[in-house]
């Protein structure tokens, strides 16, 4: 098993930045496919980006990309994902998660373990 905490949320203007960090229990971090979501209220939760397990390889949703990139230190346990030229449209709670294993996907139902989301709120 392996537990997710998310951190690095808040509220930033319109253009600003943020990064995201996702701290990750266990020894075998490195083992997991990571992936960001959020969750805008009254919307369905959307996928963002995921990383490979050796950090080599990345997919990210039309929404974000170009603007957010998503990377991982293994040796820290840990996955970011750094948001740049920041919308209202982005506010929501984020939440990482984490699948062992496996190919890069997009579907939450693939992942198995999910952090407690941080808020990240922009203003216009």
């Amino acid at each position: 098993q392996v537990q997710l905490v998310e951190s690095g949320g808040g509220l930033v203007q319109a253009g600003g930045s943020l990064r995201l960090s996702c701290a990750a229990s266990g020894r075998t971090f490195s083992n997991y496919v990571m992936g960001w979501f959020r969750q805008a209220p009254g919307n369905e939760r959307e996928f963002l980006a995921t990383i490979s397990g050796s950090g080599g390889h990345t997919y990210y949703a039309d929404s974000v990309k170009g603007r957010f990139t998503c990377s991982r230190d293994n040796a820290k346990n840990t996955v970011y994902l750094q948001m740049n030229s920041l919308k209202p449209e982005d506010t929501a709670v984020y939440y990482c998660a984490a699948r062992l294993g496996g190919m890069l996907v997009t579907s939450q139902g693939l992942y198995a373990y999910w952090g407690q989301g941080t808020q990240v709120s922009v203003s216009s």
